[in-house]
């Protein structure tokens, strides 16, 4: 894996304003905005691009995200605060278990383009917050679906007992409740039932599923929906970055399949976060000192998975460059293991990866650390030096 030439300048730059050994992530915005466009004008005309921004909400990547995307998706009130704060004018979807009746007024308050409903106790307060605020609330149910359709993946939120969305069994009682309801406006529904998909034509086959529900239960239940919001969860690799989720092919097949499911007069909306911010970031870390410890070979770096959580998140080792310095090899073609400063032996980034040359001074660059990385991390642990924030913006 190599770095682009941009980030390597970039690198480099920091590495000569250093004064103590160097901690940060660095994220590249130019690479982010022409990802999204490339997603964009792959997409067929009636679906819409949404960012999740629970992978990722610093300002920048916002900001960046903002002008080329349909809207973006909060799954919190400090989440709904914060994108009303950043990017005021953009569509905002609120979704999420466990809303609170402040989050749902605040959230009539920056009339929110489409509230996600996972309960009927939350279908009834909304209801009330709604009549209280003089304006109607825009609804989307959430349904756990059980499909045979549903592939398996290593997050799965619904097609069995979860905490999100409503089953079939309550949706009659949420359509009753809706028919009641003036100051409740139902749009569309909304299926989201995993995540960290790798394989395209199961996920397409997974898409099939949800047009054909979706035909159903208007059919069922007398309704004329313009919208379907099908969720994201496509996946990033991290074992084998090539291996990731292939966008192009999936638009290709999603192309064919609205037409055969006569999905063309639908609005398809996806709310992507991992897949789309992702790719921009990358985490870096100096090497402090280099050991051997019951004859293994030990990188310890400034920083840690309190920075940088993905790796023990998602269980895997994650891949990385090393940028060398001048100074001479300590280790020469050895399996080495990379942690951070926390005392704890479960702060491990990659093990026993083959390196061939490494020196304390030597960074340790870690790519596809733009998503649920810094902002999922138990960064207050041991109460060490925050990392540094690069953002790399549009030549």
């Amino acid at each position: 894996m190599s770095l682009p030439a941009r980030v390597k300048r970039a690198i480099d730059e920091l590495r000569t304003q250093r004064q103590e050994p160097l901690c940060a992530y660095l994220y590249d915005l130019e690479a982010l905005g022409q990802h999204v466009r490339q997603m964009r004008a792959l997409l067929p005309g009636n679906c819409e691009l949404f960012y999740a921004a629970k992978a990722n909400p610093e300002a920048a990547i916002l900001q960046t995200l903002a002008p080329l995307v349909d809207g973006f998706e909060a799954a919190s009130g400090g989440e709904l605060r914060w994108l009303y704060q950043q990017c005021p004018q953009q569509p905002l979807i609120f979704g999420g278990p466990g809303k609170l009746d402040s989050e749902l007024a605040a959230a009539m308050d920056c009339r929110v383009a489409a509230f996600h409903v996972e309960s009927l106790n939350e279908l009834r307060r909304l209801a009330r917050i709604a009549e209280s605020s003089g304006r109607p609330a825009p609804v989307l149910l959430r349904l756990n679906l059980k499909l045979a359709e549903a592939p398996d993946s290593r997050l799965v939120m619904g097609g069995k007992p979860t905490p999100f969305g409503l089953d079939e069994e309550a949706l009659e009682q949420a359509l009753l409740l809706l028919r009641d309801e003036p100051w409740l406006q139902l749009q569309g529904l909304h299926f989201h039932l995993l995540s960290h998909q790798l394989d395209v034509a199961a996920h397409l086959k997974l898409m099939r599923g949800y047009f054909r529900t979706f035909h159903r239960l208007c059919a069922e239940h007398q309704l004329e929906l313009p919208l379907l919001n099908v969720g994201g969860g496509m996946g990033i690799d991290y074992r084998n970055p090539q291996h990731s989720f292939d966008w192009p092919r999936f638009c290709q097949g999603l192309h064919r399949l609205i037409v055969e499911e006569g999905m063309g007069d639908i609005r398809i909306r996806f709310e992507i976060g991992r897949f789309i911010s992702a790719a921009c970031g990358y985490y870096l870390m100096e090497v402090l000192d280099i050991k051997r410890n019951h004859g293994e070979y030990f990188a310890i770096g400034r920083g840690g998975t309190h920075h940088f959580r993905t790796p023990a998140a998602q269980g895997h080792d994650h891949p990385f460059v090393i940028v060398r310095t001048e100074q001479p090899a300590e280790v020469h073609d050895q399996p080495v293991t990379l942690v951070g400063q926390l005392c704890t032996p479960k702060d491990v980034l990659a093990r026993q990866q083959p390196v061939a040359a490494l020196a304390v001074g030597d960074l340790l660059v870690f790519p596809l650390a733009g998503a649920y990385a810094w902002n999922i991390s138990h960064r207050d642990f041991l109460m060490h030096e925050p990392p540094q924030m690069l953002f790399l913006s549009p030549e």
